[in-house]
């Protein structure tokens, strides 16, 4: 569902047809597709039932015991291409609260029984990665939020985490390999590295001046060699054009932080120079929320790459047309029926029209949907995330009121309560 960027560089080309032969550990998408990559179990589920004659027409849902936002169904669809089932999901960027159903499955079991561990897979990590992000910048507020948290994970998964990163909401990526795949510029500043080959701060900020395009930020890394408020004086003072500095400053050294940048702040001020604060380096959510108000921008990396991934599950909740669960869940096909970001989820039969409900069809017989395609895109995803994060604050800001409460008793009523953004406001 990937499209490669149309105006792909003549620099990212080159790099991409090298060393092609070169193998990695990674498993090979026929592999995924095909469902070599599945847990031992489905094998021998199938291989039961195939001998007793039983597949029987089913109703599975994807559902969560926590909040999250949504992402990930680009690679499903592509997973689930060609296989005679029809699916309903949220569609990319969605908020969605405990024991809602993010996605259904109809079908016969055996058409995607085995696809079931690469499934939750692709959505687990990428909702997981987008949720973090999305707390990221509604912390930040109107500050920009940067990824730069690829290096913490497989690089076979970069354009996914960058992916995942944006639809959550975040302003930028720095990964190179999300111009290729993704078609986003990335973005970044300047190593520690570049300095110490220098091994002259002046000489490095001067360089990346002279060489790097004219359209990128000017960006100083001012935390190499000495105290962070010497070097960006030094910076503003001594390079023709900065448009900004970079604090990276290493737990161990930071102390207390703000009052750095604040020193920093009053001798630019003091200067006559009107640039940007980015911070970066072990950043959490807590963190932004905190200095979001003497800082431009900040560098995420960990918190973002690393998320924790979304526990999603599979069950199956109809067989045959009755209603079935295992013990601990809701039985049944549902319906959400949504007012802004206030949830209520309704069994299928109570719902008065089909269309009311947040999931869309996204798969039919086999074949995505035109709403499969919208639903499944970035940049849909992202401005839907962040069309979200503004009802979030309105709702915590107000009174809360849900145009269905009252009429549906018996129903799940799902709301930003059910989740821990209020702490950041």
């Amino acid at each position: 569902m990937i499209k490669k960027h149309e105006n792909e560089s003549k620099e990212v080309k080159e790099l991409s047809s090298e060393n092609d032969d070169k193998k990695f550990l990674i498993v090979s998408p026929q592999d995924i597709k095909s469902g070599v990559v599945t847990d031992k179990y489905f094998i021998w589920t199938e291989k039961i039932l195939r001998s007793k004659g039983l597949n029987p027409r089913v109703v599975a849902e994807i559902t969560a015991r926590e909040w999250g936002i949504f992402s990930g169904l680009n690679d499903v669809l592509s997973l689930l291409e060609g296989k005679n089932v029809d699916v309903y999901a949220m569609p990319e960027g969605s908020i969605f609260y405990p024991n809602e159903p993010v996605m259904v499955i109809e079908g016969n079991y055996l058409e995607f029984a085995r696809l079931e561990t690469s499934l939750l897979g692709f959505i687990c990590h990428s909702s997981g990665v987008s949720r973090a992000a999305f707390k990221a910048k509604f912390a930040a507020k109107d500050k920009k939020v940067l990824s730069f948290g690829t290096r913490r994970q497989h690089p076979a998964l970069a354009a996914m985490i960058e992916r995942a990163a944006y639809i959550g909401g975040v302003d930028g990526v720095s990964n190179y390999s999300a111009e290729k795949y993704l078609g986003l510029k990335s973005v970044g500043t300047m190593p520690h590295a570049l300095i110490i080959c220098f091994g002259d701060q002046v000489e490095a900020w001067r360089a990346f001046d002279e060489v790097v395009e004219r359209g990128v930020p000017r960006i100083m890394l001012v935390d190499t060699y000495c105290d962070e408020k010497s070097e960006a004086i030094m910076a503003v003072e001594r390079v023709e054009r900065v448009d900004g500095v970079r604090l990276d400053t290493p737990s161990s050294r930071r102390g207390d932080i703000r009052a750095i940048i604040e020193e920093i702040r009053w001798e630019l001020f003091l200067r006559g120079k009107d640039v940007n604060i980015v911070l970066s380096g072990g950043i959490s959510f807590e963190d932004i929320a905190k200095l979001r108000d003497v800082v431009d921008a900040f560098g995420v990396g960990t918190s973002i790459a690393c998320a924790k991934p979304v526990d999603f599950a599979l069950d199956l909740v109809e067989k045959e047309g009755k209603a079935v669960a295992k013990r601990g869940k809701f039985g049944g096909r549902k319906v959400i029926l949504r007012d802004g970001v206030i949830d209520v989820v309704v069994p299928y039969e109570r719902a008065k029209d089909e269309s009311e409900s947040v999931l869309v069809k996204v798969i039919e017989g086999g074949e995505i949907t035109k709403d499969g395609e919208i639903a499944s895109s970035m940049e849909g995803g992202r401005s839907r995330a962040l069309r979200t994060m503004e009802l979030v604050r309105d709702f915590f800001v107000g009174d809360g009121r849900c145009a269905f409460k009252e009429t549906l008793k018996g129903a799940l009523i799902r709301t930003p309560d059910d989740t821990d953004l209020k702490s950041l406001l």
